[in-house]
């Protein structure tokens, strides 16, 4: 039997509970960090617990976050993909992330989702981008419609992330980020 691809999702349980279904359709154990025990009780229920590892965790508690990690890499085996929507408050997330992969020999895939406000290039000046990881940015902008605009709902980002990793995009903006004045 072929071993699954795993992924590793933070976020998943929320705005991007759709693109964590679409990975475990779609040959991905997927490993799930969120801080909300009903949130990943509701995301259990609708893949039916099959190929979900729940990792409970507030993402912000640096020690707690790397002893998840090294639990999960030990259970479900090497990351292949990993998927993040982190908040401001926790910019040590991704750097945590990268060390506990750092003596890994194969490549992994980060898609690493953004708000509509970043400033990419001041990001890429600041982010600390191991050599083994392939970094691909999705920022998520608005939609535009008729004499209105409005954010994203969560379907939108969810399928806006998949056409990103479909795709193999580097950068890919969900919705548009401009005209700016004209955001929500």
């Amino acid at each position: 039997m072929d071993q699954l691809k795993h992924a590793l999702v933070v976020g998943g349980t929320g705005m991007l509970a759709d693109l964590t279904i679409w990975l475990v359709k779609n040959g991905y154990h997927v490993s799930v960090i969120a801080r909300d025990n009903s949130k990943m009780e509701n995301l259990m229920k609708r893949t039916g617990k099959h190929n979900i590892t729940p990792v409970l965790v507030d993402y912000r508690e640096d020690k707690d976050l790397r002893y998840k990690l090294k639990e999960v890499y030990q259970i479900n085996g090497k990351i292949d993909l990993i998927v993040a929507w982190v908040h401001s408050n926790a910019e040590s997330v991704l750097e945590i992330i990268a060390d506990e992969l750092t003596n890994t020999i194969y490549y992994w895939d980060l898609f690493h989702v953004l708000g509509s406000s970043t400033d990419l290039e001041d990001l890429k000046k600041t982010i600390n981008i191991h050599e083994n990881c392939i970094y691909h940015t999705i920022q998520l902008g608005f939609i535009l419609e008729e004499n209105h605009s409005r954010w994203l709902t969560n379907k939108e980002i969810s399928e806006g992330v998949i056409e990103a990793i479909k795709n193999n995009k580097s950068n890919h903006v969900v919705g548009v980020i401009e005209p700016w004045e004209c955001r929500p």
